[in-house]
């Protein structure tokens, strides 16, 4: 059986953002509910910009899907863009007729920290209104999409993921000793999607005075999977460690700048001996019958799955976009100007929570069909099952 491997494709305000998810085995129930209950939680979170109150995201399954479940093949999902009908002469695919004015909304100050000026120089465009469409964190819809589908072939597995906020705008929240159990429940009752209610209060203030000064805020999330079993990944290979997998895909989010697993840059603080993670007996099956007294090294270790909890921490800086723009040059007449601004949001560091998540699930999910395959449902599980047997025979 083929690894799962997706691809999206579409613009920010284009007509709708499309994906295409392969590998996922037959006979995995699937309904567009599963999908949109992940698209809505995306679009949570204190210091959004208008374009979430436009937009009603759900999705539309295409292919690959029948009678409520998986059937083998790609699966193809779909999610329209309302705001399209706002955009429709300024993204419309067909060219413009001899002699008209240049197309509204164009953007010749390109704003620094995003892809404007490397894009329009890379791609020989003249309005990078063609670059930052597809730059634009609207792409990670699509991925949510795909995220959610293989969330839910993890939760065939015992395998759950949450996240919650952890730090936003210099505010840092207590993190319990014993997460809750439905992590995700309890985060998202937050307006953004902190643990902590006087932390997230503090937050919220911050939000709000960024807000007023025409600025913008970054954060950190801890990403949490529980239920993993032992063995995925490996350590024969540098692609094949999954630590080095989660990090290209959690750092391809857009204004993801940093990734730690474990104790991350802090293990590099400590001796050894209170670094690494001793072993005893006793743990679940799905560890060998082994547990570690510790998870100082968040569940992997060379590359591998160790059967204890896989976590994250995902440091995003503050958006690019400001309504106080910073200084650029026009690329017109390449003379100083301030950057242009577009509609954004103060902070997205609640919804990125999210897409960590679903690029978390689709490592995982990857990680799982190439260790025990099968074209079916069915068929993986006999395999899962008789690989956690034989690492439980003395």
């Amino acid at each position: 059986m083929t690894a799962i491997r997706f691809t999206t494709a579409g613009e920010s305000h284009g007509k709708a953002l499309v994906a295409i998810l392969g590998g996922v085995p037959a006979g995995l129930p699937l309904l567009a509910e599963d999908v949109d209950r992940e698209l809505r939680r995306r679009m949570a979170g204190y210091g959004r910009g208008a374009r979430m109150k436009i937009e009603a995201d759900a999705v539309e399954l295409l292919a690959g899907v029948r009678a409520g479940e998986t059937i083998g093949s790609p699966i193809a999902l779909l999610v329209p863009n309302r705001d399209w009908e706002n955009w429709r002469d300024v993204m419309a695919p067909e060219p413009d007729p001899p002699g008209s004015d240049k197309r509204r909304r164009r953007v010749t100050r390109p704003r620094p920290g995003h892809a404007d000026l490397v894009g329009v120089l890379k791609y020989a465009r003249e309005d990078a209104r063609d670059v930052l469409e597809r730059a634009s964190a609207r792409e990670t819809t699509a991925r949510v999409a795909c995220g959610a589908v293989c969330r839910r072939l993890l939760a065939e597995f015992g395998v759950e993921i949450g996240s919650h906020v952890v730090e936003l705008g210099g505010i840092r929240a207590p993190v319990p000793d014993t997460l809750p159990a439905t992590l995700n429940e309890v985060a998202d009752r937050s307006a953004v999607r902190c643990l902590d209610a006087t932390a997230s209060q503090r937050m919220i203030d911050a939000i709000d005075q960024a807000k007023a000064d025409g600025n913008t805020l970054g954060g950190v999330v801890e990403v949490v999977a529980s239920g993993l079993v032992l063995g995925l990944g490996s350590h024969v290979s540098w692609d094949r460690k999954l630590d080095g997998r989660l990090g290209q895909a959690i750092l391809s989010i857009p204004a993801v700048k940093g990734v730690e697993i474990g104790l991350g840059f802090e293990a590099a603080r400590r001796p050894g001996s209170d670094v690494h993670d001793e072993i005893g007996s006793g743990g679940a099956a799905r560890a060998g019958g082994f547990v570690r007294r510790t998870n100082r090294a968040g569940g992997l270790e060379a590359g591998m799955t160790t059967g204890e909890p896989l976590v994250l921490r995902v440091a995003m800086k503050p958006i690019s976009t400001l309504m106080r723009p910073l200084g650029t040059v026009d690329l017109e007449t390449r003379e100083a100007a301030k950057a242009q601004s577009e509609r954004s949001d103060v902070t997205a560091v609640p919804a990125m929570g999210v897409i960590a998540e679903a690029m978390t699930a689709l490592v995982l999910a990857n990680a799982m069909t190439e260790k025990f395959g099968g074209d079916s449902l069915v068929e993986m599980r006999a395999n899962y099952d008789g690989y956690v047997a034989r690492i439980n025979r003395p």
